[in-house]
């Protein structure tokens, strides 16, 4: 292994400041969680998370689609991105797959609309989460980069694979083949049926990403991303997958001896190991309650150490096996769970309710324009996520005396919802039996729909009864200064 010297240790100091100057640091967040089918209380695996981005989110159906040979699809980041680029075309396949994904407007300045996964037809769920590269891959980026950005590789995945190993497979290749456009490492969480896999893919342009299978008796928390020791020899190993150049690079840089004994650590050696609170903490915790259910899933996506005003929304998949695709199901809060409950969407649902859809709340570009003939309508429902964030506002100004009562409600109103769900299931799979497809597709819609206008309900009684208590008990207290908001992480939570 290279000797540093004083030199060398004054070089990276300077670069370390450099990257620093050109770069300001980028909002890191996201969370995800992995429960292997071995510990949960009914043998299905469980993923759930949020992403944490400030604009605006909504629940869109992205249906089949095919496309002509020669189609092309444009990926990458542009010139105005954290980390520019540009824009590059790589071929579309010829028929996509059904899935549903929470789409949102801006992160970074990459182009929108941008998606952190969801859940597709073949059972195959996706978490997006941020994870850092060290300071010297930040400065071996190219400028302009290129090659798909963490959105595409996660929508590609929705669209493409038919298991969490295939999703990894496809993200690699397409790593490989075209590089990654970075806003400085992330990395990426798939489950399926029966296992998870964890991908980290680094700055620097130089195609390095590797990733974990996690296993029936696993649990994760990303938060960050993150893998530690792996062989030498991963290739050989089924449990992992990677870069060609992985090892290498990582020896050629002078950042690993393989003469040393030492594992080879993939965050000690190509990130920047930052362990946020509560990521150990949490996945003892869910260790130590195992059996885990349903309901203590979307407890541990609900947590206050984890939701809060940044989280855009919270997903919860209970990936069961021997569902028909139309009843596989994604759980969705609106906005942050901690406030806001979820709501069951299968994959066969026809539409969403136009309140839980997009709205200009929160939607880069839209405070300076004005609403089209073609939108009035939709506009003018209301926006399930400005609501929930107003109860979420509310209760987080004194949450020692709402939030109690708030999370009583959602979770009362949630057990309901998963109590009825075996049997949605078996009336739509006898209309689907007797050939009334349409009538089951209607049927599994109708309940999504009412089960989302009920939750809406739920939110704005819950809304009205704090916001009238809040206003005899404390008053509206006026704001101390004119700061309305700021790009970091003092933001409201309910702690």
């Amino acid at each position: 292994m290279k000797q540093r010297t004083v030199s060398d240790l004054l070089k990276a100091a300077i670069t370390f400041c450099v990257v620093f100057v050109l770069y300001p640091t980028v909002s890191k967040a996201s969370y995800a969680i992995y429960v292997g089918k071995n510990l949960t209380n009914n043998g299905h695996v469980l993923i759930g998370g949020s992403g944490d981005e400030v604009s605006s989110h909504w629940l869109e159906i992205v249906n089949r689609k095919k496309y002509p040979p020669g189609t092309i699809m444009q990926v990458g980041v542009d010139e105005t991105a954290y980390m520019p680029g540009e824009f590059i075309d790589i071929p579309q396949v010829q028929e996509t797959f059904r899935y549903l994904t929470m789409n949102y407007s801006d992160y970074e300045g990459f182009p929108a609309p941008l998606t952190n996964g969801g859940l597709n037809e073949f059972n195959v769920a996706a978490r997006d989460v941020w994870a850092d590269s060290r300071p010297e891959l930040i400065s071996m980026t190219p400028k302009p980069q290129k090659g798909p950005n963490y959105s595409d590789l996660s929508r590609i995945v929705m669209e493409r694979a038919k298991s969490a190993r295939e999703a990894v497979e496809i993200v690699g290749r397409l790593i490989d083949q075209y590089g990654y456009s970075s806003y400085g490492g992330n990395s990426h969480m798939f489950a399926d049926e029966n296992e998870g896999w964890v991908l980290l893919n680094f700055a620097g342009g130089k195609g390095l990403w590797i990733a974990e299978r996690l296993g029936p008796d696993d649990i994760r928390v990303s938060y960050p991303g993150d893998i530690g020791d792996i062989p030498i020899n991963f290739k050989d190993n089924s449990d992992y997958m990677g870069s060609d150049n992985f090892i290498d690079f990582a020896v050629e840089q002078g950042w690993y001896d393989p003469d040393s004994g030492e594992p080879f650590n993939v965050t000690k050696i190509y990130g920047t190991p930052e362990v946020r609170y509560p990521r150990d903490e949490l996945e003892d915790e869910l260790r130590q309650a195992a059996p885990i259910s349903l309901k203590k899933m979307m407890a541990t996506v609900r947590d206050t150490r984890l939701s809060k005003d940044a989280t855009g929304y919270g997903q919860v998949a209970e990936i069961r096996p021997g569902i028909r695709p139309e009843n596989r199901t994604l759980w969705v809060a609106a906005t942050g769970s901690v406030t806001t409950p979820f709501v069951p969407y299968r994959i066969g649902v026809q539409n969403i309710p136009p309140e839980f859809g997009k709205h200009r709340y929160l939607t880069k570009g839209e405070a300076s324009r004005y609403v089209t003939r073609d939108w009035q309508i939709q506009e003018a429902t209301e926006f399930a996520g400005r609501t929930f964030k107003r109860l979420m506002y509310y209760t987080c100004d004194h949450p020692d005396k709402f939030l109690p009562e708030v999370t009583e409600a959602l979770t009362a109103f949630e057990s309901q919802l998963i109590d009825e769900q075996q049997a949605v299931d078996k009336t739509s799979d006898i209309l689907f039996d007797k050939g009334e497809t349409k009538l089951a597709l209607n049927y599994i819609t109708n309940y999504s729909n009412n089960a989302a206008h009920s939750a809406l309900e739920l939110g704005k009684a819950l809304l009205s009864s704090i916001e009238a208590r809040t206003r005899i008990l404390f008053g509206i207290r006026k704001p101390e200064t004119e700061e309305i908001s700021r790009l970091d992480y003092q933001m409201v939570k309910c702690q």
